[in-house]
Formats: structure tokens, C-alpha cells, sequence
């Protein structure tokens, strides 16, 4: 048996209806199409992984909390 109960012969036949209804040349625009789509996204994704580490590494970004630190017996001992 092949993929979910599909032989080789039913899959040789999906492919030649599949090239006869669009064509070879339609098939390997849609494929050419479909590899930049690809490869654009993997670029964009590099693109951004670049960024990230470009940020960690260049300025780093400080925050200055203001506030006092107190014990909570601290605070009752004011109270009275």
C-alpha cells in the first residue's frame, strides 16, 4: 500500500489528469513561483533573526526604577 491506501498507479494517473488539465508549462511556472515564494520567506526570516541579534548586541536600552526598598515590619513600626 502507498500514502493512505493510494497506490503508485493512482498517483502516476492524479499526475498525468494534473499535467493534462494545466499544461507543462503551467506546472512549472506555478513551481518556479512557488520556490521564490520560498526563498523570499526564508530571506525575511534571516532578515529578522539579524535584526534581533543586531539589537542585542548594539545598544541596550536602561531603565531606571525609582522607589525604596522597605520590610513590611518597617511599615508597621511607622504606623504606630
Amino acid at each position: 500500500m502507498g500514502l493512505g491506501g493510494l497506490h503508485i498507479w493512482h498517483l502516476l494517473i492524479l499526475l498525468l489528469i494534473i499535467v493534462l488539465l494545466f499544461g507543462t508549462k503551467k506546472l512549472t511556472n506555478i513551481g518556479s513561483d512557488l520556490g521564490n515564494a520560498i526563498k523570499g520567506f526564508r530571506k525575511a526570516m534571516g532578515d529578522g533573526e539579524k535584526e534581533e541579534a543586531a539589537k542585542g548586541e548594539g545598544a541596550v536600552e536602561h531603565k531606571v526604577i525609582e522607589g525604596e526598598a522597605t520590610r513590611e515590619k518597617d511599615k508597621e513600626r511607622e504606623k504606630v
